[in-house]
């Protein structure tokens, strides 16, 4: 056995270290290749945006014309300048209004209005006001 290991080595048939296995151990059976690995599932869709409804929207801007409807208004708690929304980008205020939900802008007034909001409704909300020019 180790004379044709060798002469198969010496031929290149085989790399030295399987022949060098095949030395010292003769009766151990072939090395058999590993199990490929499971096939990976393809990743689930992305979920898709809500179509903005500018008519919703619309009506859901009702109660932003109170305080950002008003020219030169200032909010009394605390006191600063009511910023226009009219006119903003869409992402933009779907982030603000976003943020404010997730209590990640701090404004007692503004978390309670976007928290009462559904993600279509934001949606909606936004593609109104980005529309008024």
């Amino acid at each position: 056995m180790f004379a044709a290991c060798f002469g198969l080595l010496l031929a290149g048939v085989i790399p030295a270290s399987q022949a060098r296995q095949d030395a010292k151990d003769p009766v151990s059976p072939p090395a058999t290749p590993a199990p490929a690995a499971p096939a990976a599932e393809p990743a689930p869709p992305a979920p898709t945006a809500p179509k903005p409804n500018l008519e919703a929207g619309k009506q859901l801007a009702y109660t932003c014309q109170g305080c950002h409807g008003v020219t030169g208004y200032k909010n009394a708690y605390p006191n600063y300048h009511v910023p226009r929304i009219g006119g903003q980008t869409s992402q933009y205020l779907v982030q603000a209004l976003t943020e404010y939900k997730a209590g990640k802008r701090k404004h007692p007034t503004m978390q309670a209005q976007a928290q009462s909001f559904s993600d279509q409704d934001i949606t909606d909300l936004a593609a109104y006001l980005s529309s008024l020019k």
